[in-house]
């Protein structure tokens, strides 16, 4: 179940900060109150699986789905530029998550 919360967690990081870029600098209410809501759903997902989760791994997956998610929604969401080298680049976050994944530990 710990991996599940961190999945939750960095899925609500990456809410998080696309209702950030909505906000326009917290001018902006919903986007504003869904920027905390994502904010403290991400941090109470975040402090659950770090219950079985070395945090060394939990914080390099939870930053990590936060980075790729935020660059991906960003190209899809607000058009931001889709250069093949940052697509290299994001995959190679990816495949870090992904090697935390295999050899993190917890359960």
């Amino acid at each position: 179940m710990a991996w599940m919360f961190l999945l939750l967690s960095g899925l609500a990081e990456v809410s998080g900060v696309t209702f950030l870029k909505l906000s326009k600098g917290f001018t902006r209410f919903k986007p504003t109150l869904g920027a905390i809501i994502s904010g403290a759903f991400s941090f109470y997902f975040l402090s659950r699986a770090l219950q079985e989760i070395p945090i060394s791994t939990a914080y390099g997956i939870w930053t990590g789905i936060g980075s790729a998610g935020g660059v991906l929604l960003g190209m899809y969401l607000f058009s931001e530029s889709r250069d093949i080298r940052k697509l290299i680049f994001i995959g190679m976050i990816i495949t870090g998550v992904i090697g935390l994944r295999v050899v993190g530990g917890g359960h």
